[in-house]
């Protein structure tokens, strides 16, 4: 496992600790992550965003959508029926239950979510509030006033 020393970053910056553990679970990547179901992440303007996922024979009450603090979690389980009630002679279309977690950046909230013919549409968009926006300070110039010695 490869360790990142940000401790020369941390000199002169303020409020990226969420950096480190950010790269720590980035650098806990293997082989066996899975990789299903299949997703795209794309950035549809300046400030929103879109997460597709491919969940072709999951229907909406199959699906589950969680966002808390700054993970995103979706998962999917298909119902014991659905399995109970058909006799598959070959099985292609994977219907396993998966759970998929993606980190939210600072200010990134979930607006919705659609499922149209097997894809799963999570729309985001970044809302910084107002007191985080940057701002112009002004500067005032004071006028200092000598004493004379008398």
């Amino acid at each position: 496992m490869r360790t990142f020393d940000l401790s020369p970053l941390f000199r002169h910056s303020v409020g990226f600790d969420r950096m480190q553990r950010l790269l720590d679970s980035a650098s806990q990547w293997d082989a066996g992550t899975p990789s299903y179901p299949p997703y795209n992440i794309e950035q549809v303007d300046e400030d929103s965003y879109r997460i597709t996922m491919a969940v072709a024979g999951f229907g909406e009450e199959d699906l589950d959508i969680t966002s808390t603090d700054n993970t995103l979690v979706v998962s999917g389980k298909l119902s014991e029926n659905q399995d109970a009630e058909s006799k598959l002679l070959h099985r292609g279309i994977a219907g396993r239950a998966f759970e998929r977690r993606f980190e939210l950046a600072d200010h990134i909230k979930v607006t919705g979510a659609d499922l149209v013919n097997g894809l799963l549409h999570i729309d985001l968009v970044r809302e910084v509030p107002e007191e985080m926006k940057p701002r112009k300070i002004a500067i005032s110039t004071k006028a200092i006033e000598h004493k004379k010695a008398a």
